[in-house]
């Protein structure tokens, strides 16, 4: 399983606004920390935007921030707003012409490993992944913030 590009982007934005909790950050200073296109993070912008993770302000001193605390935002649920398929196989998914359908343990064993892979993600919130503040000597204990059952099925 390979997660999109676009959701790579998402989760590096995502890391950035929160790792700058107390300012606007720009796309431009987004796309060149991360060597990414300008206009590839405008569309990652938008989505984000759209689905509720970021907060955009247009104008001359705008930017994007997070929409909500870094410990509220579930890595899982960001995977699932930004892939448009997590179907690992053709018979997982809607147009399914596999003629061993039915008859196949494979599936029923390939759900499994997604449906862990899933649950794994939505155990994690963004909190957890971003960098120690800047100044404070050696690294952070990690805190793992484990999100509720709600926040995992966002």
């Amino acid at each position: 399983m390979r997660l999109t590009t676009l959701t790579d982007y998402a989760i590096r934005l995502l890391m950035y606004a929160g790792n700058h909790p107390d300012r606007l950050c720009t796309i431009a200073e987004i796309a060149q920390a991360h060597g990414i296109s300008e206009p590839h993070l405008m569309k990652v912008t938008h989505r984000l935007a759209q689905r509720g993770w970021i907060e955009t302000v247009r104008g001359k001193n705008g930017g994007l921030r997070l929409a909500m605390p870094a410990d509220q935002i579930n890595l899982g649920a960001v995977v699932r707003d930004t892939e448009n398929d997590l179907t690992l196989v053709e018979c997982l998914g809607r147009a399914n012409t596999c003629y061993l359908a039915g008859n196949c343990t494979l599936t029923g064993v390939l759900q499994g490993a997604l449906g862990a892979f899933m649950q794994h993600l939505g155990g994690f919130t963004l909190q957890d992944i971003l960098q120690p503040p800047a100044g404070l000597p050696g690294e952070r204990p990690v805190t793992v913030h484990r999100a509720s059952p709600d926040q995992a099925m966002h």
